[in-house]
């Protein structure tokens, strides 16, 4: 099955920021700290094509900070700025206005040698739905000046937001590319909240998420749902089961589910990384 999420506004989008992007000098391209590739637009390289980019690895106090520092040295060695942040609470934020300077330098050298006159730094930001645009906005702004919600796709249009005086900062709708032909990064996306629940069985998302736990953090699992090491043998939907009656929910899987994917996603079973640097590295 392929997944296909592709909303009118979204299109939309892409094709505003074909157009806007003349008017900015450099892109902020967050993605999730969970997932760092996995939550990264493939349609970009196309729209953005040789304008200078600064990742944003947000979410970094969710993901887990070994492989963190893996991805920074991964999106450096591609000649892309790169930084880790974590905008609910604002670390790091204030490290981009100097991350930004030092991606333009060829650039703000040649305006200066030319003799023209200092102005605020364009940027845009993009990224796809529910990794955090908004939220970073509002902070770097100091006031709710964006919309936020804990659900994919909630900004719909484009507004400009000034960071003290030397950066205006276009936020822009999250965009998603028409469809996931990989199941594995459809899995990912909907485990973190980036696309709809709907899309996919919540169980089936919950196993899947029980699955990478026991591989890469069982000692974590067994913590936060008091489980012992043959407990951690079981077979996953066995496990689900499980957990689903440890909660008190009896026999319904749904709510299980619900409870396993919540948890997942606020950090309840600890710091996690989907996307694993081994698989794409050295």
């Amino acid at each position: 099955m392929t997944i296909q999420w592709f909303p009118g506004h979204m299109a939309k989008a892409k094709r505003q920021v074909a157009e806007k992007l003349q008017h900015v000098d450099i892109v902020f391209e967050l993605v999730d700290g969970r997932l760092p590739v996995s939550s990264r637009n493939p349609m970009l390289d196309e729209v953005l094509q040789q304008k200078p980019r600064l990742v944003l690895i947000n979410k970094a106090d969710l993901a887990d900070p070994a492989q963190t520092k893996q991805w920074e040295n991964y999106f450096s060695q591609q000649g892309l700025g790169v930084l880790a942040i974590n905008s609910q609470d604002n670390k790091g934020s204030h490290l981009i206005l100097p991350k930004t300077k030092e991606a333009l330098t060829e650039k703000l050298q040649k305006e200066q040698q030319k003799g023209l006159k200092p102005r605020a730094i364009r940027a845009m930001v993009i990224g796809i739905p529910n990794v955090g645009k908004s939220t970073l906005l509002n902070r770097l702004a100091g006031k709710k000046f964006a919309k936020t919600e804990n659900s994919p796709g909630v900004t719909k249009g484009q507004q400009w937001v000034r960071y003290k005086k030397d950066l205006e900062l276009l936020d822009t709708p999250g965009i998603l590319w028409p469809k996931f032909e990989d199941q594995e990064t459809g899995k990912r996306l909907a485990l973190t909240g980036a696309i709809k629940e709907q899309l996919l069985q919540q169980d089936d998302i919950a196993i899947y998420g029980l699955d990478f736990f026991l591989q890469f953090y069982p000692d974590q699992l067994a913590r936060r749902y008091q489980l012992t090491q043959e407990d951690l043998q079981l077979p996953t939907p066995e496990l689900l089961m499980l957990i689903t009656q440890k909660q008190g929910f009896q026999e319904d899987y749904d709510k299980g589910s619900q409870r396993v994917i919540h948890d997942i996603r606020e950090g309840k079973l600890g710091r996690f990384t989907l996307d694993r640097y081994a698989e794409v590295g050295e």
